[in-house]
């Protein structure tokens, strides 16, 4: 069996951390995880709670891996592009209804600046790494990483919506055209979290590679594909909701497993 690794003019490794500090990323992993399972037991303000504080805790896994193996410059560049970014889509949907439709946040998210909560840009910010690294292990080339990881961030949103919908936090004054099975979300902004996503991406692909040991980003992705759809056909009632997203964000994490499995690089 050959193993491929890419070495290319942007490649390198990421200094490995030593010492308690590199146990951080896992405890914040493992609070995000327990805080979703607890989540889907809670009810009422517990749960807006959970909601905001399982993004909290996934957000500083990011973080903290991103800083602990790929070095604070780089950590950096991904938290500033990923948190302006998520921020600034989300102020330029509300003002203008592009590209996401016409659509509004309740106050049940805390804090918001111009509108949008502090808690969304976080959000962009957490799930963009372990889809980068994802895209990144799968293509070698920046228009590749924007194209698979684009369409794996974009995926996500196929089970985040519905979810986050369902709970009040935020709605849309004209749904217009959806897709089979989810049809409280319109089918723009799928589209628009797919246009803006593989932005967000081509971005992020800008930064150097460096190869590190990915663990708890893998784990995360991992847990969240899953435990979602589990979630929609065990608790939610929302079997459409889970094929579309086992279809689609499966498209990308499958293959990803299996070449983590199949080539090794660590």
């Amino acid at each position: 069996m050959s193993v491929r690794v890419y070495s290319g003019p942007h490649s390198d490794r990421g200094g490995g951390p030593s010492g308690w500090i590199t146990y951080l990323p896992w405890a914040f992993a493992v609070a995000t995880i327990l805080g979703q399972i607890v989540w889907v037991l809670a009810s009422g303000s517990a749960r807006v709670t959970l909601s905001i504080l399982t993004v909290v805790t996934f957000f500083l896994a990011s973080a903290s891996h991103a800083v602990l193996n790929r070095g604070v410059a780089w950590a950096a560049g991904y938290l500033g592009l990923t948190l302006a970014f998520g921020w600034g889509v989300e102020r330029l949907g509300l003002a203008t209804s592009f590209p996401f439709g016409t659509y509004e946040y309740s106050g049940d998210l805390g804090f918001a600046l111009a509108g949008v909560p502090l808690v969304i840009p976080l959000a962009w910010s957490m799930m963009a790494y372990p889809c980068l690294l994802a895209a990144q292990r799968l293509s070698s080339t920046t228009i590749g990483v924007a194209l698979v990881g684009g369409w794996l961030l974009a995926s996500w949103d196929l089970f985040l919506d519905p979810q986050m919908v369902g709970e009040g936090y935020w709605s849309w004054q004209d749904l217009g055209w959806s897709l089979p099975g989810i049809d409280d979300i319109p089918l723009q902004n799928f589209l628009g979290w797919l246009l803006a996503s593989i932005v967000l991406m081509w971005l992020l692909g800008l930064l150097p590679r460096k190869i590190a040991a990915d663990a708890v980003p893998t784990t995360l992705l991992t847990w969240v594909f899953a435990s979602s759809v589990l979630a929609n056909l065990a608790f939610f009632g929302r079997p459409g909701v889970a094929l579309w997203g086992l279809a689609c964000m499966g498209a990308v994490v499958v293959p990803y497993l299996w070449r983590l499995w199949s080539q090794p690089q660590w």
